[in-house]
């Protein structure tokens, strides 16, 4: 329409250089040429690049997720983005596998890290390393916290943008430690110690369970490569398709018999799936509590007494990995216009910003994924408060070199948490034997990796 426009007052005005008008005709012309640059500012307005990210935050994450998002939009007037929540992180990633498939995918994913192998081989992802390059510009991958990008990474290539990182740590009630007579600063640090710490807590009679945890499947991994343990064959996946798992051996069983006899003495509560654990934990029914670093916001402004933090506890004698990382990250949709794919990319960089970085940290518990946020929060003394210095020194005093130490990457990685949480189930409930349980979870995550290879080719 104002294409036409134009073209119809371009023969005006040259009619006019043939003849006269009038001083009212005159003033006509000016008018319409006043009117022709409204419509002129409404289009480029409307010619806004619009952008869509579906993510998994809820409660007091979303609001932070708005609030930068609101901010991005803001400081981008050429930019729309549009967050929408799609539910839990195993709905949000089967909502996008189904969107692929009908072309109504995002520009942008959230996906948590179990997500990882499923994403690579959906053959629905643009790299995220090589969109500088298409965009002709230049970028610092090493700017990002190492163990982070090792874990997104596929041959030194990172595949998504980190965005939501956690680990998981040992929270710990320290009015319940005083008041069984333990020291309140000298949290376990061994599995033997849990025990010891446990059965004294509940001699006092304080609660009723010591401990929980949250997430049990992340959590079994967790311990595994606290230990430089492989969860699968060809290095945890990262040399290739995984075939079998190889978790079910003496170390395996034996961490799995501890989890079980520990509940069978009231030692640990089963905390379900998830977060469910934490409202135990707030309400000072439970002392001590493994879950998600980013749990620990929420958990500081819910809880009524003195909150400590420290080290995932370790099986002695045993070797040396790493906490892993956990949470998620952002994956750009392949197939989207040039324009998209930079609106999409400007929004990346932006999230990287020490000061997003750092408001994304404090608002949620996440980690702050680039080296100049951590910087900055040293120097103002955020990191005086231990409890948000603990996950930091977790996973950034372990190994790196190895496969165990950075974590799995397994294509039928959510079913298989599943079929591990369905064996703590029925062991703790007696149904099977700590020994059963696990084997035949490891048996039913076989098959599930053997008909992924085969479906891949791997």
């Amino acid at each position: 329409m104002l294409k036409k426009l134009k073209t119809k007052l371009t023969g005006f005005f040259s009619l006019k250089n043939r003849i006269n008008l009038c001083p009212k005709h005159k003033w006509v012309l000016v008018g319409l040429a006043v009117l022709l640059s409204i419509p002129t500012v409404s289009v480029i307005a409307a010619e806004k690049v619009e952008i869509t990210w579906w993510h998994a935050m809820s409660g007091s994450r979303l609001k932070v997720v708005d609030a930068i998002v609101e901010s991005f939009n803001a400081t981008h007037p050429d930019i729309e983005l549009k967050p929408l929540f799609t539910g839990t992180y195993a709905e949000t990633l089967t909502k996008f596998i189904a969107s692929y498939r009908t072309g109504t995918a995002p520009n942008l994913i959230q996906v948590y890290e179990v997500g990882t192998q499923t994403m690579i081989d959906s053959e629905a992802i643009l790299p995220v390393y090589q969109i500088p390059g298409m965009l002709g510009e230049a970028w610092d991958w090493a700017q990002y916290v190492i163990p982070i990008t090792n874990y997104y990474s596929v041959e030194g290539n990172l595949w998504s943008m980190p965005f939501n990182s956690s680990s998981a740590m040992l929270y710990y009630n320290k009015d319940i430690f005083r008041a069984a007579g333990l020291d309140p600063n000298k949290p376990p640090t061994t599995w033997k110690e849990m025990e010891e710490y446990g059965e004294q807590i509940l001699a006092s009679g304080v609660v009723d369970h010591v401990y929980s945890g949250g997430w049990p499947g992340w959590i079994w991994e967790q311990t595994l490569g606290y230990h430089n343990h492989l969860y699968a064959d060809n290095d945890n996946g990262r040399a290739g398709l995984a075939k079998k798992v190889v978790f079910n051996d003496e170390f395996g069983h034996m961490v799995f018999e501890t989890m079980v006899r520990l509940h069978d003495k009231g030692i640990y509560i089963y905390g379900g799936p998830e977060y469910a654990a934490n409202s135990a934990f707030k309400a000072g029914r439970i002392a001590m509590l493994i879950q998600s670093t980013s749990s620990l916001t929420g958990i500081l402004k819910a809880s009524e007494f003195e909150v400590g933090t420290s080290f995932l506890p370790r099986f002695e004698g045993y070797p040396i990995g790493n906490s892993l990382v956990g949470g998620g990250s952002l994956w750009v949709t392949k197939g989207k216009s040039e324009e998209e794919v930079r609106a999409v990319w400007e929004f990346l960089k932006y999230l990287g910003q020490t000061e997003i970085a750092i408001q994304w940290h404090k608002g949620t518990g996440y980690f702050p994924v680039t080296n100049a946020a951590l910087k900055a929060l040293l120097d103002e003394g955020w990191f005086s408060n231990q409890t948000y210095l603990t996950a930091f020194l977790e996973i950034l005093s372990g190994r790196r070199d190895t496969a165990a130490a950075t974590g799995a990457r397994l294509g039928p990685f959510v079913a298989m948490r599943e079929h591990f949480r369905a064996a703590l189930e029925k062991a703790i409930a007696g149904d099977l034997s700590p020994k059963e349980a696990l084997d035949e979870a490891a048996q039913k995550m076989n098959q599930l990796l053997k008909d992924y290879a085969e479906l891949y080719g791997g």
